[in-house]
C-alpha cells in the first residue's frame, strides 16, 4: 500500500511531464549503503521506494539540495544530531535518526530513529539555530510536497527563452 502511494505520486508528476530519464533510482545495495553510513541497517518502506525512483538522480526533485545515495554527505548526520543538540526537539531516538536531504549544511529533512519502524514515518525539518518541527506526518507526503511542478517550471523555462530572444535584438538578416 505506501509502496503503491509513493510510486502514484511519482507517475503523477511524470503524467505532468517530468522525463522519466531525469531522474534515476538507487539499487538495494546502494540504498543499504546509505543506511549504513548513517549507522543504520535498514530504512523505512516509504523511504526505500522513494529512494529506488529517485535516490541516486533526483533530478528536478529538491533542486537545490543533497539527496538520496549520493548527495547526502557522510557528516550530514552527525550536522544534523549537533544541530538539534543546540534546539528544543522532541526527538526519541537521535542516534537512529536519517537523513532524507540537507539544503547548504544548515536545513535537514530527518526521520527520527523511533520512527523508522514505521511503513511510512513523519518526516521532521531541522533548520539549524532556529527550529525542529514535525514537518509532514508521513515519507509519501513529503514526497509529494517536494515534488516539481512541472507545469511551473515549464512556465518558467519559456519566459527565460521569451527573455533570450528578447535581449538578442534584431538579427542581419532581419535588417
Amino acid at each position: 500500500m505506501v509502496i503503491d502511494c509513493v510510486r502514484s505520486i511519482f507517475e503523477g508528476v511524470v503524467a505532468d511531464g517530468l522525463r522519466r530519464g531525469s531522474v534515476r533510482g538507487a539499487s538495494d545495495p546502494e540504498i543499504g549503503r546509505f543506511a549504513a553510513a548513517q549507522g543504520l541497517t535498514s530504512v523505512s518502506v516509504a523511504v526505500r521506494e522513494v529512494l529506488r525512483l529517485i535516490g541516486a538522480q533526483q533530478g528536478l526533485w529538491s533542486t537545490g539540495s543533497d539527496f538520496g545515495v549520493i548527495g547526502v554527505a557522510s557528516d550530514a548526520k552527525s550536522c544534523t544530531v549537533e544541530a538539534l543538540s543546540a534546539l528544543d526537539n522532541d526527538f526519541k531516538d537521535l542516534a537512529g535518526l536519517l537523513v532524507l536531504s540537507s539544503h547548504q549544511g544548515y536545513a535537514y529533512y530527518v526521520i527520527d530513529g523511533a520512527d523508522l519502524g514505521l511503513d511510512d514515518p513523519p518526516v521532521w525539518d531541522v533548520v539549524a539555530g532556529e527550529s525542529a518541527g514535525n514537518g509532514w506526518q508521513s515519507v509519501s507526503s513529503w514526497f509529494a510536497a517536494t515534488a516539481p511542478d512541472v507545469e511551473d517550471l515549464r512556465d518558467v523555462m519559456e519566459s527565460m527563452a521569451e527573455m533570450v530572444i528578447n535581449r538578442r535584438g534584431p538579427t542581419i538578416s532581419s535588417r
